[in-house]
């Protein structure tokens, strides 16, 4: 299967994560990953623009009642990095969450900037 895009884990959070799930839920984490490097057009089901955002997605997970999320973005169209990730038990993703993200992704980039 051809590749269009690279993933990419940023520093220990989203193994941190993988390594606490059970295998049938890694498996799928990582169907979830494969759908992200090889499809064109990734269905809004497993990739999602967190709205108020610069650029923050959501992979979302889901196996049965459970679900999980682990946040991400796109560095140069081809390359997604994974940040945090959490087993979501709320209706709506918690803002904690969504801030740890954020402010992994804005230390990514100052790390990059800082390589230069």
């Amino acid at each position: 299967m051809n590749k269009i895009r690279e993933v990419v884990a940023y520093k220990h959070y989203f193994e941190e994560l993988l390594k606490k799930q059970p295998v049938k839920i890694q498996d799928k984490i990582f169907k979830i990953i494969e759908a992200i490097e090889t499809l064109e057009r990734i269905p809004s089901n497993y990739l999602k623009l967190i709205e108020g955002t610069k650029g923050l997605y959501e992979a979302r997970i889901r196996l049965g009642s459970n679900i999980w999320r682990v946040f991400c973005f796109f560095e140069k169209d081809r390359v997604v990095i994974l940040l945090n990730g959490f087993s979501k038990k709320t209706q709506k993703t918690p803002k904690k969450e969504i801030d740890k993200a954020i402010s992994l992704m804005r230390e990514y980039y100052q790390s990059i900037k800082a390589h230069q």
